[in-house]
């Protein structure tokens, strides 16, 4: 591949953009020193919006993309290769629909001759000196990260098109990770009005087509038509009718629940929206809708203070990158708080976490119903693991932001076009049900439940022994 795909999304608008950089700036953007990132003072403020006018013919962007795309999958498939051991490895626990097992074991590769208990005796200085931080425990690039944007796994574009004939494939790229590792499809859906019921998805994946038949009659007015909205497709960045789409037809849009397939997840992914320049951006897993009665921050990094205000905000602004601007041009809707926001809310908060059996009232194990290596990792949990500061029962998140200031273990470098700064404050999320929603951490770069353990164990310097990272983990699937 050539020079030129440094700057793949911007290369439409590049002259345009570095123009107006250097009306701000008194520089043009670009590369720094040999082997340097673009330095703040490089980047202007053409660089904190997406084009709206597009010089090139769709036509031809069409057949360049496409061209491309086995190229820039080819990559990606190298870099999770070096990274993670991909191989389908289940367990013998079921995700909570039964229609997938837990895929078990360390996935992140380690440098060579380090062992995970050497490099847990190390502080992060001597980590970051001889940069032996496993690459798989760095930020997740995107595959094509200079167009960035949602892309989707192929179950979830297999399912629409079958069940509303609405193309989600992009041209230009593809979902990276195996489907072994990824969320049960389609999802079990419970709700908090309902309990008795159980799963009321019966196996099918919801759509504008069957939710009516589906949830009649266990839905309230209110809640069935939060439902049609959150079924119903508005334009996206790349999913729309303008030139600068990245999907062959015009397209009328993407639901919510082509991300939050069942009001769970699909692990479909993107990148976060509140970040700029495009380098320093940050690849976003899709969150479970579950249990969103009880969390009282939305987003990752925007802290937004109610569900209302979340699905507000997705939809005028998050679902264009963050753009305002192209949102006006691409046709963005401008749902009314009152008679559409409040009704959508409504809906997400009757999405319940998966029944959790061996748990009390209180979020903990009963003694009677759990194994020995499950108290054990719940005493770990609440005591030498310390994962309870953060995740408290009985829904296992505390509302707040965290850093772990990875900065600490290794120096950020450019890969595939994003600059891997640490991430600064994110949010905590629930571990209620967390077995069925891999792969972890806010970007999905942690493939198992093993993988979170070695890395917390890392980074907050817990010297765990084996056979308690065991345990951890069969405590957290019990959740």
């Amino acid at each position: 591949m050539t020079k030129r795909h440094v700057f793949t999304p911007h290369r439409r608008y590049l002259v345009a953009a570095m123009a107006v950089g250097a009306l701000f700036t008194g520089s043009l953007f670009g590369q720094g020193p040999e082997g340097e990132p673009p330095k703040v003072k490089d980047v202007g403020v053409a660089d904190s919006f997406l084009p709206v006018v597009i010089e090139e013919d769709f036509d031809d962007v069409l057949a360049e993309d496409t061209a491309e795309k086995e190229d820039f999958m080819e990559r990606q498939r190298a870099l999770l290769e070096e990274r993670y051991d991909l191989s389908d490895n289940p367990s013998d626990v079921m995700m909570s629909g039964g229609r997938r097992a837990v895929q078990q074991g360390v996935r992140v590769q380690l440098p060579e001759g380090v062992t995970w208990q050497q490099l847990a005796q190390m502080s992060p200085a001597e980590i970051k000196e001889q940069n032996l931080f496993p690459m798989g425990f760095r930020p997740l690039p995107h595959p094509k990260h200079d167009a960035g944007g949602q892309v989707y796994p192929d179950n979830q574009i297999e399912a629409m098109l079958e069940k509303e004939a609405r193309d989600l494939e992009r041209f230009d790229i593809a979902f990276d990770l195996p489907d072994h590792l990824m969320p049960e499809f389609p999802p079990p859906i419970f709700l908090t009005t309902h309990p008795q019921l159980g799963d009321v998805s019966e196996g099918q994946v919801l759509s504008i087509k069957n939710f009516w038949e589906l949830l009649g009659g266990k839905l309230t007015p209110v809640q069935l038509e939060g439902m049609r909205l959150l079924l119903t497709p508005f334009p996206q960045q790349q999913f729309n009718v303008t030139e600068d789409r990245k999907v062959e037809e015009p397209s009328l849009g993407v639901t919510c629940l082509d991300c939050h397939t069942n009001g769970h997840t699909n692990a479909a992914f993107h990148l976060n929206p509140d970040t700029r320049p495009q380098h320093a951006r940050f690849r976003l897993d899709t969150v479970s809708l579950r249990g969103m009665f009880n969390q009282q921050i939305h987003g990752s990094k925007r802290s937004l203070r109610s569900i209302e205000d979340f699905t507000e905000f997705e939809q005028r602004t998050a679902y264009f990158d963050g753009d305002q601007v192209t949102a006006a041009k691409k046709g963005v809707h401008l749902p009314d708080r009152a008679s559409q926001v409040a009704m959508m809310a409504q809906m997400q908060n009757i999405f319940d976490f998966p029944p959790a059996p061996k748990l009390d009232v209180f979020g903990m194990l009963d003694p009677e119903l759990a194994t020995e290596q499950e108290l054990k990792g719940q005493d770990v949990f609440f005591g030498k693991g310390r994962c309870a500061e953060c995740h408290q029962a009985p829904f296992y998140l505390d509302n707040k932001m965290h850093d772990l200031r990875l900065d600490r273990f290794y120096e950020a470098e450019m890969i595939h076009e994003q600059l891997n700064v640490a991430n600064g404050p994110i949010k905590t999320f629930t571990l209620r049900g967390i077995k069925d929603s891999p792969p972890y951490l806010h970007d999905q770069r942690l493939m198992t439940l093993e993988d979170t353990v070695e890395f917390f164990n890392l980074v907050l310097r817990l010297t765990l022994e084996d056979e308690e990272k065991e345990a951890l983990v069969a405590f957290m699937r019990s959740l």
